[in-house]
């Protein structure tokens, strides 16, 4: 017991040490939590870059695509489920009824979702969940927030969070530790398709928090529809080319960490890893972390 308290303040500690050298004295406007967000940002980053990473490096390594591709597509089957949820309560009934569709052909015809039948067949993927569901019906993103492990997110997407736990399949899988093994292999497959993304991000970013910040931001207010995105944070950030960046890729192809949450997605997953698969639409700027088993979060 002794031992795991001296642990708890060895932690502490570093936390602390973190934290003092991210202070940031005049934070970004738009970012009230500036000092606070980019030392979570350097704890997931190292987190990732320890375990994630490597296992992710690892499992690329001994997993041939074409199986990395069905764990993925099984995966996203599942998240369709929630997707079309999401997008029959936004009463986007034609995209809910081709999301309720793409699930069924997918799990009849593509052995229960681990071949893609619908994408083939026209059906297109879209992506969903409860923080753009709120933001479609006018609820502010509020300040950019970086959470521990889950990475980028606002005021509204986390609290959308703890719905997307419960809309979750996976959340009531049981028993705990078969939900526990989904979640580890989801979380391996999704930071192993954006290891070439990762790359991308690492060369082009000077300020990689700020870099992964504005993507985020911009991303989730291209999903929920422009100016309908209610996102004030959004019109007082300064974009990536005004703190001295050669100009960056569009928001859309930003890159970014799984683990760390800092995960942003980029068409141009031209993989410099090798055997790194390419990011699929529906893992881009940057993923959500779709649950955790034990904890009630998605």
């Amino acid at each position: 017991m002794q031992a795991m308290r001296v642990n708890s303040a060895a932690v502490m500690v570093a936390v602390a040490m973190l934290a003092g050298c991210a202070t940031v004295t005049t934070p970004t406007k738009g970012d009230p939590f500036e000092s606070y967000n980019r030392t979570m940002f350097t704890i997931n980053d190292k987190i990732d870059q320890v375990a994630l990473k490597p296992l992710a490096k690892g499992y690329v390594y001994v997993t041939p695509q074409p199986v990395r591709d069905s764990v993925t597509n099984f995966f996203g089957n599942i998240g369709d489920i929630y997707t079309a949820a999401n997008n029959l309560v936004q009463l986007k009934i034609a995209d809910g009824v081709s999301d309720i569709m793409r699930v069924v052909m997918n799990s009849i015809f593509g052995v229960a979702g681990l071949f893609d039948v619908a994408s083939v067949a026209g059906l297109p993927k879209h992506t969903q969940d409860f923080g753009l569901t709120l933001g479609h019906y006018g609820v502010p993103a509020g300040p950019y927030v970086v959470l521990p492990l889950l990475g980028p997110s606002t005021v509204r997407d986390t609290a959308g969070t703890v719905v997307d736990y419960f809309g979750s399949v996976t959340s009531y899988v049981d028993p705990a530790w078969f939900r526990t093994t989904l979640f580890g292999v989801q979380l391996i497959n999704t930071r192993a398709n954006l290891l070439g993304a990762g790359d991308v991000l690492s060369g082009a970013a000077l300020d990689k928090y700020s870099f992964v910040r504005n993507a985020y931001l911009q991303r989730r207010q291209y999903l929920i529809g422009g100016d309908n995105s209610a996102s004030d944070s959004t019109e007082s950030l300064p974009k990536y080319e005004d703190v001295g960046a050669a100009p960056a890729p569009s928001a859309t192809a930003a890159p970014a960490v799984a683990a760390s949450g800092s995960e942003a997605a980029s068409g141009a997953a031209a993989a410099s890893e090798p055997g790194a698969t390419s990011v699929r639409p529906d893992q881009m700027v940057p993923p959500r972390i779709p649950s955790f088993p034990s904890f009630k979060l998605r």
